[in-house]
């Protein structure tokens, strides 16, 4: 019953987390009111939340394999209470530094879920699990729509000590709910860093995920006063309209994570950076509130589906070291909602608009999606590569001359000649003396004409044995036509003909 339990308890703890992680950016427009903040200064005030929100989830996610989500979780709802409190009270741009650099454990957790819940189902349901979880960042949209209406009744100090209440309940549920016996993964730190920091994929995964879940959060904590300083908006009118472009992208989350476990991941990446490239675009013009707000939404959709699908293949490629992994992908999607808000405002205050900052990012997605591209011929030729290791016909290519290139193990295997044997050498180094001349005549007459032969064919062993083959032998072809090298595949008979023929093996020398 507990075990059922995670996926749901999990979920509503990051709701939560990311709840209080956007209380500042949510209720920035009331806080400004009564704090003085420098307009170049905005920027700061809602983006260093993300700072230790992005750092922390490479620690969160080691320490959720080491020591369970349930202690982890419940750790940070009590750490949070401390920097939610100090926020109540604030009276200066300082206090709002301090506590807000704090609250980014809020953000921290996801780390935890999705490190945690995999070990709870089958690997062809971490996509749609991790969407599941990932879903619970629509705390984001909870916190940007209704804080500020309940701040218009009671004060936005007061609606940030209800916070507090939301934190106890929570360490309480995770204490008497959180899974007291899940598996744990205790191989240090260093090592798993060692394991997986070389590997190309989980760089490309980062940046992907630096774009996707960035904009997500960059776009969450800089719409609200955006809406307000460049439309004229009001702050209950701009916090829903952040909400709405939150529950998009959210509920997408899901979807793509369930997208990314029946197709191809590698091919909607594309899909969706190829949106964001588009959408970009779009918002660099400086658009009507119309235009602006389709653009905005064609970002929210390519974020939801690139989150989940991300988070189906960070777990598949790095099963052995998914703590870590899922913390340093997370930890650069968190620095991705960090850098844009601050790029963005230094733009605006130098040139007076923000299209340029707007085009970087297509730029951005734009590069991503050739590094997509790249990725899934990348995939495609290391199938063709395993394939061709892992096959147990022996398989051998030439070129058109008729000197071999490459060799399979399974050819070493059947014939006893190593690749470093026969690779420059015609394969007629492994002719015996059973077949006549017209018949390797008739062969590649038959090859020429159709492209390809089979039969039965004697051959010889490193050791002299002669043994009976099945050989194929295809011509390649390029696109203009013309051969280009042949490939021969072949399999060992002999033990069958033996059968029927009662005969031995030749050995010659």
């Amino acid at each position: 019953m507990i075990k059922k339990l995670q996926l749901p308890l999990q979920t509503m703890n990051l709701v939560v987390g990311f709840m209080v992680w956007v209380i500042i950016s949510s209720l920035i427009p009331f806080i400004s009111e009564d704090i003085a903040i420098a307009p170049e200064r905005l920027a700061i005030v809602t983006a260093v939340p993300v700072v230790l929100g992005s750092i922390l989830r490479i620690p969160l996610g080691y320490y959720a394999n080491v020591f369970g989500a349930r202690i982890i979780f419940l750790v940070s709802f009590i750490l949070l209470l401390f920097p939610v409190f100090y926020l109540s009270e604030a009276s200066s741009f300082s206090d709002l530094i301090i506590s807000g650099l704090f609250l980014g454990i809020g953000g921290a957790v996801f780390s935890v879920g999705v490190t945690s819940l995999p070990k709870y189902y089958p690997k062809e349901r971490h996509g749609f699990v991790n969407g599941i979880y990932g879903a619970g960042n629509i705390g984001t949209a909870v916190t940007t729509f209704s804080a500020p209406l309940i701040a218009t009744q009671i004060g936005w100090s007061n609606t940030v000590k209800i916070y507090l209440i939301l934190l106890l309940i929570f360490a309480a549920l995770n204490f008497f709910f959180g899974d007291r016996h899940e598996p744990k993964v205790k191989t240090p730190i260093i090592e798993q860093i060692k394991g997986v920091y070389k590997n190309e994929k989980l760089w490309f995964f980062s940046l992907f995920y630096f774009i996707t879940f960035g904009s997500f959060v960059a776009f969450t904590i800089y719409l609200p006063n955006f809406l307000v300083s460049n439309f004229g908006l009001d702050k209950v009118d701009a916090g829903m309209r952040t909400a709405g472009f939150i529950a998009l992208a959210t509920f997408l989350r899901p979807v793509g994570g369930w997208l990314a476990d029946k197709l191809q991941p590698l091919l909607l990446l594309m899909g969706t950076f190829f949106v964001y490239t588009i959408a970009a675009i779009v918002l660099a013009f400086s658009p009507t509130i119309g235009i602006y707000t389709v653009g905005s939404l064609a970002i929210a959709v390519s974020a939801g589906i690139g989150n989940g699908v991300i988070f189906k293949l960070v777990p598949f490629y790095f099963n052995k070291q998914a703590g870590i992994a899922n913390g340093i992908v997370s930890m650069m999607g968190g620095l991705g909602g960090f850098f844009p808000p601050i790029m963005l405002s230094i733009i605006f205050s130098v040139t007076g608009q923000y299209s340029i900052g707007f085009m970087l990012l297509s730029q951005v997605a734009l590069a991503s999606l050739v590094l997509v591209v790249w990725m899934y011929y990348q995939d495609r030729l290391q199938l063709a590569a395993e394939v061709f290791k892992s096959t147990g016909q022996g398989i051998l290519v030439t070129d058109i001359s008729g000197k071999i290139k490459t060799v399979n193990p399974a050819f070493t295997k059947l014939t006893g000649f190593e690749e470093e044997d026969v690779i420059g050498q015609n394969p007629s180094i492994m002719k015996s003396d059973r077949q006549p001349k017209d018949f390797y005549k008739e062969m590649w007459q038959e090859i020429e004409q159709k492209g390809m032969w089979q039969g039965e064919i004697w051959n010889r062993r490193k050791n002299g044995e002669e043994y009976l083959q099945w050989l194929n032998i295809s011509a390649v072809k390029d696109d203009t036509g013309e051969v280009v090298r042949y490939v021969g595949t072949f399999t060992d008979i002999t033990s069958e003909y033996q059968k029927k023929t009662g005969a031995i093996p030749v050995m010659t020398t």
